[in-house]
This record gives C-alpha cells, sequence and structure tokens, in this order.
C-alpha cells in the first residue's frame, strides 16, 4: 500500500474518532489501530526510497544513451569531413559543410543532454516533495497521538 493511502487512513481514523468530553478537541483512538498503520508506512517508504533511486538510475542511463548518440553523431561527421576532403574539387565546400556537421551534433547533443536533465529533475523534484510531505503528515499524526495519549494519562 502506498504511503499516501495510509496517511490517509490516518486521518480517517482521527476524523472518525470519538471526541473526548471537556479535551478541548481531543479524541480516543486505538493506539494499535495507529501503530499497525505506522507500522505500513515505516515498511512502504524504502519502496519509495527505491523508486527515488530507480529514477536517477534512469537519469544516468538517459545521459550516457545521449552522450553514445552524440559521440555517433560527432565521429559520422568526422568521417563524412575527410571523406570530403579527399576529394580535391570540394576541399573548401567539405571543411564547411563538415564543421556546420559538427557543431549542429554538438548543439543537438546539447539540447538532449538539458532536455534529459529538466526531466529527470523534475521527477526527482517531484518525488522528494511528496516523500517531504509524507513525511510531515506522519511526524505530525505522531506528535497528535503522542499528545493524545498525554493529555489521557494525565487526566487519570
Amino acid at each position: 500500500m502506498k504511503v499516501d493511502d495510509l496517511v490517509l487512513q490516518l486521518q480517517d481514523i482521527i476524523n472518525d474518532a470519538k471526541a473526548v468530553p471537556f479535551s478541548n478537541g481531543k479524541v480516543m483512538v486505538s493506539s494499535n489501530d495507529i501503530y499497525d498503520i505506522l507500522d505500513q508506512i515505516q515498511d512502504a517508504m524504502p519502496a519509495e526510497v527505491r523508486q527515488a533511486k530507480n529514477i536517477v538510475a534512469d537519469r544516468k542511463q538517459i545521459l550516457a544513451e545521449a552522450n553514445r548518440e552524440s559521440e555517433n553523431i560527432i565521429r559520422a561527421a568526422e568521417e563524412r569531413k575527410k571523406a570530403m576532403l579527399n576529394q580535391n574539387e570540394l576541399v573548401r565546400e567539405a571543411q564547411a559543410k563538415a564543421k556546420e556537421i559538427v557543431e549542429d551534433a554538438k548543439k543537438k547533443s546539447a539540447e538532449i543532454r538539458n532536455a534529459a536533465n529538466v526531466y529527470v529533475n523534475s521527477i526527482i523534484k517531484r518525488t522528494e516533495e511528496s516523500i517531504a510531505s509524507q513525511l510531515d503528515e506522519i511526524r505530525k499524526t505522531k506528535q497528535n497521538i503522542a499528545n493524545s495519549q498525554k493529555t489521557g494519562s494525565d487526566r487519570k
């Protein structure tokens, strides 16, 4: 189960809990239910961390592929440049064209790298924000539970 769903379950338990009279909005919940959900959240968190690591690995793969493609483009451009230089009549034309192809290849390579970085960074940012938000919710819930238990034991 996803952490988001588990946090929603915690919220539902708190929302459905019975109010403790004269407790200024405090509610009574089953600590076993809360601890069970918290255990599930702890089990689910590593999965989301693994997902973030996979995204980083995908980024590396995308960048490596972009580098390979750019190297192939540059190599092909260099080979074409050499072939054109061998033709005496087209020497000047070949040099200009080869230079243009190499520059175009470098530009395309940079564009591919930039696009891959932007894409991967946006995914990582969303994942970070999601995990941080979920962690904040868990901490708030734990604090609410601790406060509820403390006020419950203070009243006895």
